[in-house]
C-alpha cells in the first residue's frame, strides 16, 4: 500500500480515494490502477480499480462487467462498474488484502514450500471452477494474486484480453508481467485459454517460491519442481490438461508415506500464512480504520476592502 501521488484521481465515481494498492515498484505489471477508497457518508470502504494510462477503457470496462458477472468463489467479488466511456471503475468491497508481491515483501523473501501449496491449491480450485463456466480468465500473474485473510482471490480478470488494441496477445503489452503469458500467447500464435491459464498459474507458484516468474529448474523446492515445470512447459499438449489435474499434486503430502501404516497419511491442511504477512494484513486494516476522508475546502475569495474612517 502506497499513499496517494499528485497524478492520482482524488475521487472515483462515488468514492474518495485513500490510497493506492500496489507499491510503486511493482506497477509495471499490474493491469489495474487499484486503491483503497471509502464512500462520502464513510460507511462503504472498498478496492477500486481504473485502467492503466493508455489503456482502452471500452475494452477494459468490457472485462470488468465480465468479472462483475462471474462472480465465483475465490474471484474478486466486482459489484459495482460505473463511470463514463473514457473513465470507467469498478469496484470491490473491501477486506484486508496484499497482493502476492507485497506479501513476499511483508515476509522477506519467497514463501515457504507448505505455504506456496495451499496458494497453489486455492488458485488451481479457482480456476477449475471459472473453466467450467467455459471461461479463461486471461489475467493471472503475482499482481492479480490477491491474499486475504480468507485465502487469495484472483482479480484481474481478462486483463491480457483488455490490454490486446487487436484483441491478441503478445509479449510487451503494458501491465503486463511477461513471465505469464504462455509461448503461443506471447508470440500472438494463439488467443488466451485455459491452457495459458496454466502456464500463468505456473508462473504464481515460481515467484512465490523464488520471487520471480522466470526460474530455473534449480531454483525450485524440490516437491514444486514436477508441478511448476509441467505448467511452464513451452508445448501446451505437454502441461495438465485442466487445473483439477494439478489438484493432487498441490495437496500431496510433502512428507513420504510410511509403508508400515495401513494406508497413506492424508495431506496435512493447507499451512496458514506467516505472521509477518498476517501483521501487514492488519497493519492496513488499522491504518484504514483511522484514515479520514479529505476535508473539502472552501474556495478561497480575498477579503473585501474595508473603508478607513
Amino acid at each position: 500500500m502506497d499513499r496517494l501521488r499528485q497524478d492520482d484521481p482524488p475521487q472515483i465515481g462515488p468514492f474518495t480515494t485513500l490510497a493506492r494498492l500496489d507499491a510503486e515498484s511493482a506497477e509495471r505489471t499490474v493491469p489495474d490502477r487499484r486503491y483503497l477508497a471509502r464512500s462520502a457518508d464513510g460507511e462503504r470502504t472498498v478496492l477500486v480499480g481504473i485502467p492503466r494510462v493508455g489503456a482502452d477503457p471500452s475494452r477494459w470496462a468490457l472485462e470488468a462487467e465480465g468479472a462483475r458477472r462471474l462472480a465465483l468463489p475465490g474471484l474478486l467479488p466486482v459489484t459495482e462498474v460505473g463511470g463514463t466511456a473514457g473513465f470507467p471503475w469498478y469496484a470491490a468491497p473491501y477486506t484486508p488484502v496484499l497482493p502476492l508481491p507485497a506479501v513476499l515483501a511483508a515476509y522477506g523473501g519467497p514463501l515457504p514450500e507448505d505455504v506456496v501449496r495451499g496458494l497453489g491449491a486455492a488458485l488451481a480450485q479457482t480456476l477449475t471452477a471459472v473453466h467450467a463456466q467455459g471461461v479463461v480468465h486471461g489475467g493471472l500473474s503475482p499482481a492479480s494474486v490477491l491474499v486475504t485473510p480468507g485465502g487469495p482471490l484472483q482479480a484481474c480478470f481478462g486483463a491480457v484480453r483488455a490490454a490486446a488494441p487487436d484483441g491478441v496477445a503478445r509479449a510487451g503489452l503494458p501491465g503486463l508481467d511477461p513471465g505469464c503469458l504462455a509461448p503461443e500467447e506471447a508470440s500472438g500464435a494463439a488467443a488466451p485459454g485455459q491452457l495459458g491459464d496454466l502456464f500463468a498459474l505456473g508462473s504464481v507458484l515460481a515467484f512465490a517460491s523464488t520471487g520471480h516468474t522466470v526460474p530455473e529448474r534449480g531454483e525450485l523446492p524440490a516437491g514444486l519442481r514436477e508441478v511448476v515445470g509441467r505448467c511452464l512447459a513451452r508445448d501446451p499438449a505437454d502441461r495438465p490438461r485442466s487445473a483439477a489435474e494439478l489438484l493432487p499434486l498441490l495437496n500431496a503430502p510433502t512428507r513420504v508415506p510410511d509403508p508400515r501404516l495401513p494406508s497413506a497419511p492424508a495431506p496435512a491442511p493447507p499451512a496458514p500464512m506467516p505472521g509477518r504477512v498476517v501483521a501487514a494484513l492488519a497493519a492496513q486494516s488499522a491504518w484504514l480504520l483511522a484514515a479520514e476522508l479529505p476535508v473539502a475546502r472552501e474556495p478561497f475569495t480575498s477579503p473585501s476592502p474595508q473603508k478607513v474612517h
